[in-house]
């Protein structure tokens, strides 16, 4: 990610200042990430300055970095909601971090309610995060990849183990900040996505092979790697019946037809640390301004419908038979949610599933 030269770049505020502006905004009602975002800071830069100062509306605790150790911790403080998000989706489950375990930097929660894929190579920071400008304290644990970005935020809620939580806070408490602070500026608004090869260079014939070749949705990531492209690219790329294009419209239609016909559904969003997941039909859906919004007992969803810049319909092989995903994409080509349905491995695709994905409107055919 670039960014511009320190001489065009307005001065870094303070910890104090930090501290107080924090403070007045909080008053005003302004979320956390959007008190950093009008500050032009990273999330984390605004957590570091509120560390060692207890006579603060908002405390922090910087921890180890420890963190499939912290992650498999968290089962004993019962009930949280867990949140991911990027810059155009927010992801909220309620459960309980059960069966973690981790492979290197690679590391998985596989609850009945949480449900993740963690990417640690990405996780910088973290903060024990204690919040009392509202009319109760509220605790979190909050973690930030290398650029002060969120990566994963843990709330705990009313019945919630709050002395296990106290307890699991002492033990990964740092002393204090690693030597490498969080970048104090906040990140460009949006990273510029790598360039793509050439059409003209890839070997589409080759690509394709591949393509019908899967047997698990798993070697998707692998086969783009081997041929060097985006996964805008490759569905562009694909033949017409693994990759169909649709309206970026889709996106609520597909959750209110799911809604009216109970269509389980699992639902990925995630970010370069983390990818969070929902399985299950959904119920009630909103529309406030730009955000389609899911707002069922133990899962909220929150989808900017204008940041969707692309709508992909994608087939791909498995030994199980094909499977069928919704993808959306931002305008730099970054994945902002899929969605699949419910099934188990060893079983063939729903078909209300496949039947609610064939109903989705078509992309208007663009002018040559």
């Amino acid at each position: 990610m670039s960014f511009s030269p320190a001489a065009t770049r307005p001065l870094e505020p303070g910890p104090q200042v930090l501290r107080q502006q924090f403070t007045q905004l909080r008053r005003d009602g302004l979320r956390q990430r959007d008190i950093a975002q009008q500050l032009g800071v990273s999330e984390a830069a605004l957590l570091a300055a509120h560390t060692q100062h207890s006579d603060a509306s908002l405390q922090a605790t910087a921890l180890q970095p420890d963190w499939a150790g912290l992650m498999g911790r968290l089962e004993s403080l019962g009930e949280l909601m867990a949140l991911t998000r990027n810059a155009a989706c927010v992801h909220e489950k309620v459960g309980v971090y059960r069966k973690a375990s981790h492979n290197a930097n690679v590391g998985l929660v596989l609850g009945a309610d949480i449900d993740l894929r963690l990417f640690y190579k990405h996780w910088r920071w973290g903060f024990a995060v204690q919040d009392c400008s509202g009319k109760t304290a509220q605790h979190s644990l909050q973690f930030f990849d290398e650029q002060g970005q969120a990566v994963h935020k843990v709330f705990l809620r009313q019945n919630s183990d709050h002395g296990a939580y106290a307890a699991l806070v002492q033990h990964y408490a740092a002393p204090e900040l690693s030597t490498a602070q969080p970048p104090a500026l906040a990140p460009d608004a949006a990273a510029q996505p790598e360039p793509e090869c050439p059409d003209t260079q890839v070997d589409v014939l080759a690509f394709r092979q591949a393509w019908r070749d899967l047997r698990d949705t798993h070697e998707f990531f692998g086969l783009l790697k081997t041929h060097g492209l985006s996964r805008t690219q490759a569905l562009r790329l694909a033949e017409p019946q693994f990759a169909q294009r649709l309206s970026p419209d889709c996106a609520l239609p597909l959750l209110q037809r799911g809604a009216q016909n109970s269509v389980p559904l699992m639902v990925f969003v995630g970010n370069r640390g983390i990818i969070q997941i929902h399985s299950g039909a959904v119920q009630r859906i909103t529309v406030l301004g730009p955000w389609v919004n899911v707002l069922d007992p133990g899962f909220n969803l929150h989808l900017r419908a204008d940041h969707i810049a692309q709508a992909w319909l994608v087939r791909k092989p498995t030994s199980d038979g094909v499977v069928s995903s919704l993808e959306l994409f931002d305008s730099h080509g970054q994945v902002i949610a899929m969605f699949f349905g419910v099934r188990k491995p060893g079983e063939p695709e729903r078909q209300d599933w496949r039947a609610l994905l064939q109903s989705m409107p078509a992309a208007q055919q663009e002018a040559a």
